[in-house]
């Protein structure tokens, strides 16, 4: 029974962690379009995502950032996503 108990917890870490990747890359897309939309037409959203994809796949208190970041500005007008979210954020984009 034991050996079910282990082997259960690391299947479910294991998919738990495949879900970051996915998580992070929706994510990192939804701010870098955000902040196109916001702040700058000619913001290049696909090298902004790259970049954020990457950071999150490296640093998990980056990870940590952009899932934070996301959260704050879903349902969000531009200024008040500015003015509330700002500090969440600004670690992910410019």
């Amino acid at each position: 029974m034991k050996l079910f108990t282990r082997a259960s917890l690391v299947i479910a870490a294991l998919l738990l962690g495949a879900c970051q990747p996915i998580d992070a890359a929706f994510d990192c897309d939804t701010i870098c379009t955000r902040y196109k939309n916001c702040f700058d037409g000619d913001y290049n959203v696909e090298t902004c995502a790259s970049r954020c994809r990457a950071n999150a796949k490296a640093d998990n208190k980056f990870y940590n950032a952009v899932n934070t970041c996301e959260a704050c500005i879903t349902d969000r007008a531009c200024a008040s996503a500015t003015f509330s979210c700002g500090s969440d954020c600004g670690q992910v984009v410019p």
